[in-house]
């Protein structure tokens, strides 16, 4: 009998505790989103605010490397990091705990920008000496054009004269007859928004966008140059690229032949009707179809999907709750079940875990932190109907489960462009 009221005891104890379990509060879409762009972003931006990445950060390079220099990968790190992070540090400060950890990263971002470009400083980055800089130059230059009262207006005078300069001598560089031409529009026509008409180089804006024209082949997708690739560089590159390059010139009040407007319209609509498409690539189960080269940049294939929730611009065919509900799948497949980061904190080359032989010859491991280009809707403020809606299925959902879902079927564009003389 004691013994029997003594474990009645200690179930009776145990109810608050339980209780307590229950009470537990689940962590929420936005929650995850935060914890895995703060995992991303801390070793990188606090390393670099202190001038400390290059001597912190572990560095891994492509088992078929082709032998370019190293310090390479500082430059990609901290260019892709901040391009798909920029949108989420432009929301003001709060005393939330995002809000907190969002100032942080803030701070050590401005603090990174002028690191950067100083010559005297240990992260002085690769800007000279060989091609690949004009590659992440336009990752930072894009950075600046996602949060451009956040992270570039606070710059001082002599740090926005350093970009200016590092972001000039880059036309020593002959892009290759590809999707580089995008990497040379986006940091002219972000010049001529920064500073003035006289600061960029027409030439190199209105070359990329009729030569952008000539590569679109249909619904969406883009020719990597005058042959057409089935890979993911209609998301890596164009669309987003592409739409910023014409809204710099849009901004900057450029008359030139070119029917700015015009071009951005036609062009929004191939970017939503791009993100039908990878809306639709996202099965059930949270997976995508891996295909084509660069594949260790994981995420950033849906980088259109992104951008086009975080403008607030999702075709009508596409809800907020299906698109955050499919993004936050697609998340936790990859980031919950393998290990996607080295022994010092930095992504690891792979698609989904560490997979050295997917990586290509120009693959390092900042090369990888394009993946923070599906990060961009957290520039969307928490009370947003991004975040608050519930979460709805999305087409594979849909179309596997039984239930009736919208019919895909060919987008053809609708605006049409002519030169004003």
């Amino acid at each position: 009998m004691k013994k029997l009221l003594i474990l009645l005891a200690v179930a009776l104890m145990a109810l608050p505790m339980a209780a307590k379990k229950k009470q537990v509060k689940q962590q929420t879409d936005r929650e995850y989103w935060c914890e895995q762009a703060y995992k991303m972003a801390q070793p990188v931006l606090e390393n670099m605010a202190k001038g400390e990445l290059q001597k912190n950060m572990k560095v891994e390079v492509s088992p078929n490397w082709d032998g370019r220099n190293k310090k390479v990968a500082y430059m990609e790190t901290f260019g892709r990091l901040m391009a798909g992070l920029s949108p989420w540090l432009t929301l003001p400060d709060d005393d939330t705990a995002e809000g907190r950890q969002r100032k942080q990263l803030r701070e050590w971002a401005l603090a990174a920008y002028k690191h950067a470009v100083d010559p005297e400083s240990p992260d002085y980055l690769a800007w000279r000496g060989h091609g690949q800089a004009l590659v992440d130059a336009a990752y930072v230059a894009e950075s600046f054009i996602r949060a451009y009262d956040a992270l570039w207006m606070p710059l001082d005078d002599v740090t926005k004269k350093r970009y200016l300069e590092e972001f000039q001598q880059l036309r020593r560089v002959e892009p290759p007859y590809t999707n580089w031409f995008l990497f040379s529009s986006t940091i002219e026509s972000f010049l001529a928004k920064a500073f003035g008409l006289k600061e960029y180089d027409d030439y190199r804006v209105m070359t990329t966008i009729r030569k952008v024209e000539e590569w679109y082949v249909g619904d969406g997708w883009y020719a990597d140059g005058p042959v057409f690739a089935f890979d993911y560089y209609t998301s890596y590159v164009f669309h987003a690229m592409y739409l910023e390059t014409l809204q710099n010139m849009i901004d900057a009040k450029a008359n030139t032949r070119l029917e700015y407007k015009k071009y951005y319209d036609r062009e929004l609509k191939r970017a939503q009707k791009f993100s039908i498409i990878l809306e639709r690539f996202i099965s059930p189960e949270g997976t995508f179809p891996v295909i084509g080269r660069s594949t260790p940049y994981r995420m950033a294939a849906m980088q259109p999907l992104a951008l086009m929730a975080w403008y607030q611009k999702l075709p009508k065919d596409i809800t907020n709750g299906q698109v955050r509900a499919a993004l936050t799948k697609v998340m936790h497949r990859m980031y919950d079940q393998q290990n996607n980061y080295n022994d010092a904190g930095f992504l690891t080359i792979g698609f989904c875990g560490s997979q050295p032989g997917t990586a290509d010859w120009y693959t390092n491991n900042g090369s990888l932190y394009m993946t923070s280009l599906s990060l961009m809707p957290l520039g969307l403020p928490a009370d947003h109907d991004f975040w608050t809606c519930p979460a709805e299925p999305w087409t594979q959902v849909k179309a596997w489960g039984g239930q009736p879902f919208p019919k895909d079927h060919r987008w053809a564009d609708d605006i049409v462009t002519k030169d004003k003389w």
